[in-house]
């Protein structure tokens, strides 16, 4: 189901059409009926000649109340502009005209209203006088369709213009990232919670985890309606109403989000384009009181311009925005900025990066994922996806890297190697992303922990400490001269053993436990170090360190001054 919002000057008969069309009052506070004026968002819907139908909200056209107007257009696509025949263009009118291009809004209807109480030549003027106000415009050459809704007049064919719209707007993509900027909240008896909003980027579904944005509460989906009618799932470009567990009525506001936990980056500094309206009188720079409007929210921002100090009316450039509150935004996220001060729209613009890296002095942003994946070099692909929307293909490991990067990192890594000497670089000198990017490489290879080139050769292999320990067993030399790396590696290996402090072959350990096992056999009660030392022919400083690996692994085990057999011992 597409949403259409109405637009147009105060008092030109839009709610007025609205209920003509959808049979349903969009006006819903006292005040309003009263008054005859609208103030908040309404919503209704029609069906259409061909079947299908269509989402109307209808918003407030007067300038006290143009936050809430903005509220109900910052996700749609398509409008119904309306002028009154009687009263023709007016401020109002000019300015929903402009918010609704700022925003990238491409296709529409006129509908020029109370024709009933014009006579031609009138009715022919405010033909003429609308077609010249939307010429150059999104609106050119759309349908003018003549409408006097409390007679009737012209409803039908509005309605078969319509018809005939929404079969050219485009679908609703369907990314499986579901965001619902919040446009109404209120408590339904028996049900607790609801919020309703326009649903875009992916489909919602009853029991849905998600989770509020920006008070970061978890929340369920108790269930969903489509103008009030029970669905179990809405696809995107939906109005939903949401019946949420795990929160207060009274603890949310119009402008809060809906989202899915974790698919997000939550920003307060991005950069965007601001295209200024010509018709201001001042130029635009970083003084000023500035209310963004994007979604259905609005928030207090600071801004700077990038590139100059100021922007002229009429003109295009950049700015960076800093926003109070963590919004979820994504490149190509349109908005619009007033200035509080003046009461005025200054322009709008389109989101480009929503967490700038460089200086303001520095950053040229645009739309493109190669720019953000250059400023970053290295940058992990789901967090690519949340920073862009785009998901692309990891490089090296779960990240995609800048191409130049990544080929100097593979240099880097190949010099390392080559300084490291025969035996390798160690992979724990390495971080995560190098270590990656190692596996790449097909003239390095890993083993044993160590990182050398693929043809090299065994350069441990007959090394003369460890045959120095093999030809003296039970009295092996100290590793003087040995160079401590490879000394490392031979311990890791396993070519060496090291046992407080001296350093035994493996040879030597097996034989300590079967001269172990021989003196237990002579002498069952057990049998002393000096018993050991002589038999072994060394030294204490030898003799200990074999009997307390001996103890260690279980092929023996000390009781007072003696040895006993473990349950290890070997047998003989």
């Amino acid at each position: 189901m597409h949403v259409i919002a109405t637009a147009g000057h105060v008092d030109h008969g839009k709610s007025t059409l609205v209920k003509a069309l959808t049979g349903v009052d969009p006006d819903r506070f006292d005040e309003e009926k009263e008054r005859g004026l609208t103030i908040d968002l309404g919503f209704g819907v029609t069906q259409l000649p061909s079947g299908d139908s269509v989402s109307l909200i209808d918003v407030p056209g007067h300038i006290r109340f143009i936050k809430n107007m903005l509220a109900g257009v910052g996700s749609l696509k398509a409008c119904i502009f309306v002028v009154a025949a009687t009263e023709g263009w007016k401020p109002q009118s000019e300015e929903h005209l402009r918010i609704l291009e700022l925003l990238d809004v491409k296709h529409g209807i006129v509908a020029l209203t109370k024709v009933n109480l014009c006579d031609a030549d009138l009715l022919e003027l405010a033909q003429i006088e609308v077609e010249d106000h939307i010429a150059g415009t999104f609106l050119e050459g759309v349908p003018v369709i003549h409408v006097d809704a409390l007679d009737g007049l012209g409803v039908n064919e509005l309605r078969d213009a319509l018809d005939d719209l929404v079969k050219t707007l485009p679908i609703s993509e369907d990314v499986n990232r579901p965001r619902l900027w919040i446009d109404r909240v209120f408590a339904a008896k028996g049900a607790g919670t609801v919020v309703t909003g326009t649903l875009t980027g992916g489909s919602l579904k009853v029991d849905d985890d998600l989770e509020l944005l920006p008070q970061h509460r978890q929340v369920r989906v108790r269930s969903l309606q489509n103008h009030h009618e029970e669905c179990f799932d809405l696809p995107p470009g939906s109005r939903c109403a949401v019946n949420l567990s795990g929160v207060s009525h009274d603890e949310l506001a119009r402008g809060d989000v809906l989202v899915r936990n974790g698919q997000w980056h939550e920003t307060t500094i991005f950069d965007a384009s601001l295209r200024v309206l010509e018709h201001l009188d001042h130029s635009v720079s970083r003084k000023g009181a500035y209310v963004l409007y994007l979604g259905s929210g609005e928030h207090s921002v600071r801004m700077r311009v990038l590139g100059s100090n100021e922007l002229m009316p009429g003109s295009d450039g950049m700015v960076r925005l800093y926003a109070s509150t963590g919004l979820p935004l994504l490149p190509g996220d349109r908005f619009i900025l007033r200035e509080s001060g003046r009461s005025e729209t200054i322009g709008g613009g389109e989101v480009l990066d929503v967490d700038p890296q460089l200086t303001a002095s520095e950053a040229e942003p645009d739309l493109s994922v190669e720019r953000v994946i250059k400023e970053r070099g290295w940058v992990e692909a789901t967090e690519l996806e949340r920073l862009t929307g785009k998901k692309l293909p990891s490089d090296v490991g779960k990240w995609v890297v800048e191409p130049s990067v990544l080929r100097e990192t593979l240099e880097r890594i190949r010099e390392e190697v080559a300084l490291s000497g025969p035996l390798g670089l160690d992979l724990s000198q390495l971080d995560e992303r190098d270590r990656a990017a190692a596996e790449l490489l097909e003239d390095l290879k890993s083993s044993g922990g160590r990182l050398l080139a693929a043809d090299s050769l065994d350069s441990l292999s007959g090394h003369p400490f460890v045959e120095k320990l093999n030809e003296l067993l039970f009295a092996p030399p100290d590793p003087e001269g040995v160079d401590r790396a490879e000394l490392r590696e031979l311990v890791r290996r396993g070519d060496v053993i090291e046992q407080d402090g001296i350093f035994f072959s493996p040879a030597a350990l097996k034989e300590a436990g079967r001269l172990a096992a021989e003196l237990l056999k002579k002498n069952p009660e057990g049998f002393t170090v000096s018993t050991f030392r002589e038999s072994a022919g060394n030294t204490r400083k030898h003799a200990l360190p074999l009997l307390g690996y001996l103890d260690s692994t279980g092929v023996t085990r000390r009781r007072g001054d003696v040895r006993i057999a473990g349950p290890r011992l070997p047998s003989i």
